[in-house]
């Protein structure tokens, strides 16, 4: 209990102080670019087709597709909010095992991709080019700062994909029709929006807890080659 209790206190913590810093509302975003590609990447994988896809300055997004069947419905609703909690506990176990370096590579290779294939236009577009930018700056930049980089996107990630869940869980509540994703699969399936609203908020939090784990488990020291460079 004590360390659910941990979680809760350090997610709204990571809310609170990541607001504080600048230009942090610009990064959010990354959140949503993961849950709109993985959207894309289900329809893909169902023989579906991804037409475009829109980021929002206000951290929204809308992937346009055309579905094979009914049923690959449920995988691609299901992965928006659910696919971008995993990502999160990918992001800290590349933390753990200090591979920061190939978080950033990874999380720009896949903005570059949604900007090559389907975003083309309105702030996404320029968003996007910004973050191939900066993930290429904070690559080859010294290593404190793109330590302190990482640990910005970490926390924000984290955050932003418990919050987003959770808002869909209110949403689920006090206005159904309006619930996003989980309104699209209460359609398709007839199950009722604040039970796949209660589904995306529980699995946030679980992949948030497991994510915090790695961040509290002692990390291996650094491994520095002859003449102290670090490997």
């Amino acid at each position: 209990m004590n360390k659910w209790l941990n979680t809760i206190l350090l997610l709204i913590a990571s809310a609170v102080l990541t607001r504080l810093i600048p230009f942090s509302s610009l990064f959010r975003n990354l959140n949503t670019m993961i849950h709109e590609f993985g959207h894309a990447m289900i329809t893909l994988i169902t023989s579906g087709q991804v037409s475009s896809i829109e980021l929002n300055a206000d951290h929204s997004g809308v992937t346009y597709t055309t579905i094979s069947s009914m049923w690959s419905g449920l995988p691609i609703g299901l992965v928006g909010y659910m696919g971008s909690s995993i990502f999160v506990i990918v992001l800290f176990y590349l933390y753990h095992k200090r591979k920061q370096k190939e978080g950033i590579v990874l999380t720009g290779i896949i903005a570059l991709i949604m900007l090559i294939l389907y975003v083309h236009h309105g702030f996404g577009l320029y968003w996007l080019i910004g973050f191939v930018i900066v993930s290429g700056v904070m690559v080859i930049a010294p290593e404190w700062l793109r330590n302190g980089y990482y640990l910005l996107i970490l926390f924000l990630t984290l955050e932003e994909s418990v919050l987003s869940s959770i808002t869909i869980l209110w949403l689920s509540i006090t206005s159904p029709a309006g619930a996003g994703d989980a309104a699209g699969l209460a359609q398709q399936f007839g199950i009722p929006a604040v039970l796949w609203g209660v589904l995306f908020a529980g699995f946030s939090l679980w992949c948030a807890h497991r994510s915090l784990q790695l961040f509290w488990r002692k990390r291996k020291p650094p491994v520095y080659r002859a003449g102290g460079a670090r490997r």
